[in-house]
C-alpha cells in the first residue's frame, strides 16, 4: 500500500515561509508546504509580477531551482532566500573591426 499523508496538514512544521527577491530588490513571501512543487510558487509569482515565468530564473544557493523540486527536497529552512532573475535571451554580438568605428 501507498503511505498516507500525514492526518494533520495544518501543522506548522508542514509548512515554511520564503522570501523570494527579484533583480529590483522587491521581496515577495510565500508560505508554502515542505511538499508543494517549486513549479508552483515559480507560477504564481511570475503571476504576481507580471513576467512570464519562461522568462525567469530561480536560484536557491546559487543553483537553479527546477519545477519539480520541493522545498523539502532541497533543505529549505523558514526564510530561505530565493533569488529572481530575468532571463538573458536574443540579441546580438557583432564585431567591428577597427576601421569600421570612424
Amino acid at each position: 500500500q501507498d503511505p498516507k499523508p500525514d492526518s494533520a496538514p495544518s501543522e506548522s512544521s508542514d509548512y515554511i515561509k520564503l522570501k523570494v527577491v527579484g533583480s529590483d530588490a522587491n521581496e515577495i513571501h510565500f508560505r508554502v508546504k515542505m511538499t508543494t512543487q517549486m513549479g508552483k510558487l515559480k507560477k504564481s509569482y511570475s503571476d504576481r509580477v507580471g513576467v512570464p515565468v519562461s522568462s525567469l530564473r530561480f536560484l536557491f544557493d546559487g543553483r537553479r531551482i527546477n519545477d519539480d523540486e520541493t522545498p523539502k527536497q532541497l533543505e529549505m529552512r523558514n526564510d530561505d532566500l530565493i533569488e529572481v532573475y530575468q532571463e538573458q535571451t536574443g540579441g546580438c554580438w557583432c564585431h567591428y573591426s577597427s576601421n569600421q568605428l570612424f
